[in-house]
């Protein structure tokens, strides 16, 4: 079995402390992998007046919020802008080009993303790529070959304004297997390559899942000869759960799965389809998420 292995770095801690972690845990493996990054402002801090709503809050304590990401991350950009991460960080990110991995674009402002893509018209759309474009470009002089846009919050208007950056593929939504989108009747040219696993904060503490079983089930969910792609993250398992990400790797290996980037995967599953992405809630997450729909 293939694994395709995506690294979403939303924050200025998951630049600084995990993916130095990661990295050494992938080093000792030998494993290459995506890594998307966020290069501008950290304020996931404004995330902070979600705590109003009870089903943000069930859901930080169902997944030990403040363990995994830290308290600093209440406060980073909640009353003023946040660090500038690309700016700060620079050789922290270059060192993931150097170990030989894939490097991609999450976003310039993760929050923002999250909370304006509905609204955004295409030059919106366009000055926040080229802004995390070219900072990426200036710290490793090469541009990205790969986006993904944080949260799977997508729009028709950033698949076709993707379209402008020559990126190879994408990885924008939740689906089960590479495809071409289709927006409004037409093919797009670069194609898709969905997350077909839950992430951690989407599965512990449902279903009776935990920490001590939350590797097993995410292996008994690979599936042979098809699309298996998974996304971690840096705040999480470059953080907290690093341990357990290490095991899972270890177990992954054991069973005879390759782990390989998200570029990759299209040499074992090329794309021979279309399919829209729609908009719909999904287990474990608030809100909707961008998801492949056939046809």
């Amino acid at each position: 079995m293939i694994l395709g292995l995506r690294i979403d770095v939303d924050t200025f801690r998951g630049t600084r402390e995990g993916i130095p972690r990661l990295r050494k845990i992938l080093g000792r493996q030998g494993i290459r992998a995506t890594f998307y990054l966020t290069v501008g402002p950290d304020n996931m801090g404004r995330h902070l007046f979600r705590l109003l709503q009870p089903k943000f809050i069930a859901k930080m304590v169902k997944s030990s919020a403040p363990c995994l990401y830290g308290w600093d991350i209440v406060f980073k950009g909640a009353l003023w802008p946040g660090p500038l991460i690309g700016k700060k960080l620079g050789n922290t990110i270059a060192a993931l080009k150097n170990d030989g991995h894939e490097i991609g674009l999450h976003a310039w402002d993760h929050h923002a993303w999250q909370t304006r893509i509905q609204k955004m018209d295409k030059t919106g759309v366009r000055n926040h790529l080229k802004k995390a474009s070219d900072t990426l470009f200036e710290i490793t002089g090469k541009r990205a070959v790969t986006s993904a846009v944080p949260g799977w919050k997508s729009t028709d208007t950033c698949l076709e304004v993707k379209e402008e950056f020559g990126f190879l593929y994408n990885s924008d939504c939740r689906g089960d297997s590479v495809f071409f989108p289709l927006v409004s009747g037409k093919q797009l040219c670069v194609p898709q390559v969905p997350v077909t696993l839950p992430t951690y904060d989407e599965v512990i503490g449902r279903n009776g899942i935990s920490r001590d079983s939350f590797n097993d089930r995410i292996l008994s969910l690979l599936k042979p000869d098809r699309l298996n792609v998974l996304t971690i993250h840096a705040e999480v398992e470059g953080g907290y759960c690093a341990g357990m990400f290490s095991e899972f790797l270890n177990k992954a290996l054991h069973m005879g799965i390759t782990v390989i980037p998200l570029g990759k995967i299209i040499e074992h599953f090329p794309p021979e389809k279309c399919s829209r992405i729609t908009k719909r809630t999904f287990p474990g997450r608030q809100g909707w998420l961008s998801v492949q729909k056939e046809g």
